[in-house]
């Protein structure tokens, strides 16, 4: 019997960024989940386990790329299937894989109306995973921006043949997000009334900001630690004294700064002494409607390596649908932070008689096992299962 196997959205889950399969320093194929395999079919090394538990378990999906052009693909296809006309995107973003920064302020464009996912390009180059995604999902063009299918951001990206395109120009960083917030601005039709300001030169504090950007819409704009750019300035003065929320503690952005921030608009910082708990502290923050406020349970949450930066941009779009949910990360492979373990005991669900009344939450995993191995995984799934609630036996 032909076994089909099924890719989480990617061309070859485990795959790197030319969407080939790769193997395991042992030389034995990655396990991917298979479709199509009956009860009666013996399993091998040819064809994997079907189901199993580091593909998803009954509290987590993992989107199993060895990089995050691969992960980025897989998102975009896992947020939009593209099997009808309201599963398919209208339009998406292309960005070079070189600018953590930019890919991160691109995730504004996942936001409302242009709901548009992100892939990445190898400069001029767009990957095997990039190109089959981009031609799986065949986005039909943004009324809002002249019928383009895809956004470039910034000069380095990579142009889609017999594609139409819009074009997001900047000589930096700085000035790329710039132009972005401009674009959302005008499909929009007003600025928003919040902006995010985060370390240009920190990016393991910056990771959290994409998914807020993805879910919000607000812009995500960039600072060194001590000046203050005179785009990002410029930038947030079209927002008009908007509330400004500084992302990460003063190491990654000076109290100078935050003060000179703060004669634009009302300023507030967000952050941890390290980048696993400022991470939970911008998912437990909220100021009216600006924040995650995530502090109870029944909520979708990204998990991210954050020695692979891209996949913070690439895992957006879970921040931006489905779910929604905040964007937490890890530090090594093989260890759940304390401070992750214990965040999710306090939202973790309950129920006092039948489950089935009972909210949920859900966890979406970035990367292969050398991001966040199966046994993290297994205990992720733990601490996001719903339990019995101890009444004192009333």
């Amino acid at each position: 019997m032909a076994v089909l196997l099924l890719a989480i959205a990617v061309a070859g889950c485990g795959g790197g960024g030319d969407g080939k399969d790769r193997t395991s320093s042992g030389g034995t194929t990655k396990s991917q989940p298979v479709l199509g395999a009956s009860g009666d079919d013996k399993q091998s090394s040819e064809t994997p386990p079907l189901g199993f538990p580091i593909f998803a378990t009954k509290n987590t999906t993992r989107v199993a790329g060895a990089d995050p052009i691969a992960d980025a693909a897989g998102v975009a296809r896992a947020v939009y299937p593209a099997r009808t006309d309201e599963s398919s995107p209208k339009s998406l973003v292309v960005v070079d894989q070189g600018d953590w920064r930019a890919a991160i302020s691109a995730a504004q464009l996942m936001a409302r109306p242009l709901r548009a996912p992100m892939l990445f390009s190898d400069g001029g180059d767009m990957p095997a995973a990039s190109e089959e995604a981009l031609q799986e999902l065949a986005p039909s063009g943004a009324s809002l921006i002249d019928g383009a299918q895809v956004i470039r951001v910034g000069d380095a990206a990579a142009r889609p043949d017999k594609r139409r395109l819009k074009d997001i120009a900047g000589a930096s960083s700085t000035s790329l997000a710039a132009a972005i917030d401009k674009l959302q601005t005008q499909v929009v039709g007003d600025a928003s009334r919040d902006v995010l300001v985060a370390p240009a030169d920190s990016q393991e504090f910056a990771l959290p900001a994409a998914g807020w950007a993805a879910r919000s819409g607000d812009p995500v704009l960039w600072t060194p630690r001590d000046s203050l750019p005179p785009e990002t300035k410029a930038a947030i003065e079209a927002h008009k004294k908007p509330r400004i929320y500084v992302l990460g503690p003063a190491e990654a952005i000076s109290d100078k700064v935050v003060r000179e921030l703060g004669k634009l608009g009302r300023t507030k910082r967000i952050s941890g002494p390290d980048p696993i708990q400022n991470a939970i502290a911008f998912a437990r923050f909220s100021d009216g409607a600006f924040g995650w406020n995530v502090i109870d349970p029944g909520h979708g949450l990204v998990f991210v390596n954050e020695s692979r930066p891209l996949d913070a941009p690439a895992a957006a779009a879970l921040s931006g649908s489905g779910q929604y949910g905040p964007m937490l990360l890890v530090q090594e492979a093989d260890a759940l932070p304390n401070p992750v373990q214990e965040y999710l005991l306090d939202i973790q669900p309950g129920y006092d008689k039948d489950p089935v009344r009972g909210v949920y939450n859900h966890g979406w995993l970035m990367g292969d096992e050398s991001a966040i191995s199966g046994d993290v995984q297994s205990r992720i799934d733990a601490l996001l299962e719903i339990q019995p609630v101890d009444t004192g036996g009333q």
